[in-house]
């Protein structure tokens, strides 16, 4: 899980998955199946996805009651996933629940996926946040104070920006997880993301996985901007 570069799916059917994955050929990679996906395909993309090798990444942000989370996160843990994830909004009561989902509905012999809590989404800026959800405090000590609860939770790590990552792991500890979305070049436009930053920010602030879409997925050689976004993940000079 650490060190990794998680793909972002983001397609709406496996027609246009399968052609994404098609020059990859037999490389093994960690994806991300989001809502759009997952809801027009079902969990055969995922058995789809694992007959492939590849690690996957449930991003579905499940937020409702304990009893709710728990029942779906039992269902999902059956499924295959390395990774899925809650809204650290739901409390720690629905976290734990979570937790427990996971750990009874993973089948014997198999390892219980990551679990992870949204914190605040890199779409949201500290303006925005301040004023729609009356959340006063700077969006940092928000997002630490998700990830804090996300640890309390017995949590693996959370998602957040690559900004607040270094803050949270001197506070949580290395072992805790944060998994970042917003990556882009430094010569791609940022779309509707508003805390963005480079592989190689990502990199120097400690980060534990980044996840990219568009800048791969929507590349004219999808393969060469997934080497070259790794490589700069990894530090290796061109």
């Amino acid at each position: 899980m650490k060190n990794s570069l998680i793909i972002a799916l983001d397609f709406s059917n496996k027609t246009d998955v399968v052609r994404f994955l098609e020059p990859f050929q037999d490389e093994k990679l960690f994806v991300k199946v989001g809502m759009e996906l997952f809801f027009q395909e079902g969990p055969d993309i995922l058995s789809f996805l694992k007959g492939k090798g590849h690690q996957i990444f449930l991003d579905l942000k499940l937020h409702d009651i304990p009893n709710t989370v728990y029942r779906a996160m039992k269902g999902l843990a059956s499924i295959g996933c390395d990774l899925v994830n809650v809204h650290a909004a739901g409390g720690t009561d629905m976290m734990k629940a979570a937790l427990e989902g996971l750990e009874e509905g993973t089948l014997a012999g198999q390892t219980r996926p990551y679990c992870i809590a949204v914190t605040q989404l890199t779409s949201t800026s500290e303006e925005q946040m301040q004023k729609e959800q009356l959340i006063k405090v700077p969006l940092e000590d928000s997002v630490l104070n998700y990830a804090s609860l996300a640890k309390e939770a017995g949590l693996d790590g959370i998602v957040c920006s690559v900004f607040e990552s270094r803050k949270i792991q001197e506070v949580l500890g290395a072992d805790f997880l944060t998994v970042c979305p917003g990556i882009r070049q430094s010569t791609l436009s940022v779309q509707d993301q508003k805390r963005v930053a480079t592989p190689k920010i990502a990199l120097a602030n400690d980060v534990s996985a980044i996840v990219v879409g568009r800048p791969i997925t929507q590349a004219e050689n999808p393969v060469d901007a997934y080497r070259l976004i790794l490589n700069e993940w990894s530090g290796v000079k061109a």
